[in-house]
């Protein structure tokens, strides 16, 4: 398969766990679950520009698209950042617990997938990109479960779900901040 089919494919993946992940975090009202779809939500927009920008076959086009990308990422994560800051403060409301470690589970092993279809990615930075994404979604979907099983364990740690959230939000932040510098310095 041809890395565009195979980017397609991830694509394509990511974007029904959006889907997925937006209808069950806010059933189960989880910003853990809500951040890690807005995570994949930025990375299906990486993907899709990679490919396009794979597509377009110009110098200029992948920088340009992880830049893009990365501000997109900044925006989502201060967004879920913020609440979960509110959540911490406030106190959190109830979540739903099992659907969340379902959902999450089901939501690493998707991504873990979609390292397998990305396969070998050699020297080609954009598919290094999209695997590297897909393995961090997959530990912090994992996270996710993790926090969802002490709450439905201890029956009401309600605070882990801002903070996995939080902590998700800070790393894609971090990882954001550096792809656009490097996106930056790769355009000029």
């Amino acid at each position: 398969m041809s890395k565009d089919k195979r980017l397609a494919l991830v694509l394509a993946i990511n974007l029904t766990l959006v889907a997925g992940l937006l209808v069950a975090g806010l059933l189960t009202r989880s910003l853990g679950v809500l951040a890690s779809g807005a995570d994949y939500l930025g990375d299906a927009l990486g993907t899709g520009l990679s490919l396009g920008a794979r597509r377009l076959n110009r110098r200029n086009a992948i920088p340009l698209a992880a830049f893009v990308n990365s501000g997109f990422l900044l925006l989502v994560t201060l967004a879920v950042s913020s609440d979960a800051i509110v959540r911490l403060s406030t106190g959190a409301p109830t979540v739903d617990a099992p659907p969340v470690i379902v959902v999450s589970v089901v939501a690493a092993g998707a991504m873990v997938a979609c390292a397998a279809i990305l396969g070998d990615v050699g020297g080609d930075l954009s598919m290094q990109s999209v695997m590297l994404d897909s393995l961090a979604d997959a530990a912090a979907a994992l996270g996710v479960a993790v926090s969802g099983a002490i709450i439905l364990l201890t029956g009401g740690t309600y605070w882990l779900d801002p903070a996995v959230a939080l902590a998700i939000s800070l790393v894609v932040s971090y990882e954001a901040t550096k792809l656009m510098r490097r996106a930056r310095a790769d355009f000029t």
